[in-house]
């Protein structure tokens, strides 16, 4: 009798075990309305593990990380994750809900056809700034130069964050310098360098980790950050009746713009969840509550009547023609670039 009590507890485990969806993502990109929705629809749990960074996660997927079903990485880190065998193509016969897709984020030169994945969100790597000091002093924000200017940081010094990221920050000391954020040429990458070491002296801190806090608290007046970060930071400021205004926006030079998707790991246990959970959120009503919930861009055109119209007014969470030509997104590396990005970042960071 204790033998088949045994197994009918073991047994019982592994059928709970069975109907888990595992997915591995940035913190909060989904909302938990959302998550408790797909549940109950497909009569299962998700599990959720999270990453700060997608160099974070591919190190960990790289090292054999194993147990995941649906991963949501930034579309530059697509590359990287199919050239190693991690990811298993999209069976998209079974995603009807990809018609909802904007063409202008569909078959990219990151995963030409979407042979793989299926974007969720955009951010905008931009500035966010408290809008009440700034106008004090006289101080813009809508250009680079409010990260990178010296002259400018001078009336700023110790109220500035930069990522702690050097794709990000590099990429955008490129802008600032008028060269695409992908260059691969030694000599911009060394005028990009000789910037940011000019301007780091003025900055408080790279943060990727507080600088939401920060800037609601008043500690900081400018964070070169991504706008749903910015967008919680002004929610935040307001709930608390802060005396200073935060805003954030898009930077005349231009601007990076990532978008994040979902894909399905090789070695998913569960699939048929994983598809399952792919095409829910395709789906314009869920897909709408990702931007309504965090702030951040939907390439999903079917979500547009469900996104609150102050959303929309936002040029970084839906940009027009014009702004939405001067967004770059980031490509994945060859070797030799990634190499001498990481040194130059390295001695960056070592520089006193």
């Amino acid at each position: 009798m204790k033998y088949w009590l045994v197994m009918l507890a073991l047994l019982a485990g592994t059928a709970q075990a069975a109907d888990e969806l595992n997915l591995f993502n940035w913190n909060n990109a989904v909302a938990p309305a959302t998550i408790k929705k797909f549940e109950a629809q497909c009569r299962c749990k998700v599990k959720e593990t999270y990453f700060g960074s997608m160099e974070e996660a591919l190190a960990k997927l790289s090292a054999g990380a194993k147990g995941f079903d649906v991963i949501g990485p930034s579309n530059y880190g697509i590359p990287p994750l199919a050239k190693q065998g991690l990811l298993q193509p999209l069976d998209k016969a079974k995603l009807p809900n990809l018609k909802n897709l904007n063409p202008a984020f569909a078959n990219t030169p990151l995963d030409p056809n979407n042979q793989y994945s299926v974007p969720y969100d955009f951010t905008v790597t931009l500035v966010g700034y408290n809008a009440t000091k700034l106008k004090e002093i006289g101080v813009q924000a809508d250009t680079w130069a409010v990260v990178f200017d010296p002259a400018i940081l001078a009336k700023i010094r110790g109220k500035v964050t930069v990522l702690d990221d050097p794709r990000e920050v590099i990429a955008a000391a490129l802008r600032y310098n008028g060269f695409s954020a992908n260059s691969t040429n030694p000599d911009e990458l060394k005028k990009a360098i000789a910037t940011i070491k000019a301007a780091k002296p003025y900055w408080a801190a790279f943060n990727s980790q507080s600088y939401i806090k920060e800037l609601t608290l008043g500690n900081i007046w400018v964070a070169l950050g991504y706008s749903n970060d910015m967008y919680q930071a002004q929610q935040d400021a307001r709930a608390a009746k802060r005396a200073f205004q935060l805003a954030y926006g898009l930077q005349k030079e231009g601007n990076g713009m990532t978008a994040d998707s979902f894909v399905i790991s090789k070695s998913a246990p569960r699939p048929d969840l994983a598809i399952q959970f792919i095409h829910f959120m395709l789906e314009g009503q869920n897909a709408a509550e990702i931007t309504n919930a965090i702030g951040a861009g939907n390439p999903n055109a079917a979500a547009k009547p469900f996104i609150r119209k102050e959303l929309l007014a936002v040029p970084a969470i839906n940009p027009d023609a014009t702004q939405a030509s001067r967004l770059e997104q980031l490509a994945d590396q060859d070797g030799k670039t990634r190499r001498a990005w990481n040194k130059a970042w390295t001695e960056l960071k070592l520089q006193r």
